[in-house]
């Protein structure tokens, strides 16, 4: 299911759109995004100039918490991707966004995947959580049962929310990586509720437009104990 980064085939255009994306978020997100992100960009090296190369972006987080990130040609099936975390592996989409499309993308891109995600899993608290997702998931089959696991990533991993120091800041991906979803998530427009993994699992979301709901977590144990919990049975979601 991994390919191989071919990274004398990005042009000069990718690159200034990797900068252009970049610099753009880095500011807002400076006051924003949860501290782990921050440190994170730190400690993978990620760098404004130039499309990141996988392999000196694992080789810097591999030793930290034994994650990689793994050129795919785009999305894996269910399985695969549940299979790829619980192996701390993530499948990372290599492809840049054309000129035409930085503020909208329907599919991921490698802004999305590595600016957006891969941060976090330098931080050993969130690096177990998302692996243990990817087992409990691998071994889910119960079609509702997806369903919440897809609302719990969503409103986790994709769109979540962490208090820090009594201060609600970013964490998913979704909202790192977008210029206009990370201020908005903060905004009064959006309704924001303490997290609570039945809310969260009865909670239906569309992708197409801005999310008008989001959940705060206190910490990201309180994720790891989120799958556990679901992994024993203790929630069940209302039929939506």
């Amino acid at each position: 299911m991994y390919i191989t980064q071919d990274y004398s085939k990005y042009t000069p255009e990718d690159h200034k759109v990797w900068t252009l994306l970049y610099e753009r978020r880095i500011p807002d997100l400076k006051n924003t995004a949860c501290s782990a992100f921050l440190k994170g960009v730190e400690q993978i090296g990620l760098d404004s100039r130039h499309v990141p190369k996988l392999s000196d972006v694992n080789a810097r987080l591999r030793p930290l918490t034994g994650w990689q990130a793994m050129p795919v040609p785009g999305y894996l099936p269910a399985r695969d991707f549940f299979q790829s975390l619980s192996e701390r592996k993530f499948p990372t989409t290599i492809t840049v966004r054309p000129m035409s499309q930085l503020d909208y993308l329907p599919e991921p891109d490698i802004f999305h995947d590595v600016f957006g995600h891969v941060p976090l899993h330098a931080d050993p608290v969130f690096a177990d959580f998302l692996q243990h997702y990817g087992k409990v998931a691998l071994a889910t089959h119960d079609e509702q049962e997806l369903v919440e696991l897809a609302r719990l990533f969503w409103f986790t991993v994709e769109f979540g929310l962490i208090r820090e120091n009594g201060v609600v800041k970013l964490f998913g991906s979704g909202l790192m990586s977008s210029a206009g979803e990370g201020p908005h998530a903060l905004s009064a427009e959006v309704e924001r509720r303490n997290f609570d993994l039945q809310a969260v699992i009865s909670q239906p979301f569309e992708i197409d437009h801005y999310q008008p709901l989001l959940f705060v977590i206190d910490s990201f144990e309180q994720l790891y104990d989120a799958v556990e919990t679901w992994a024993r049975g203790g929630v069940h979601a209302h039929a939506k």
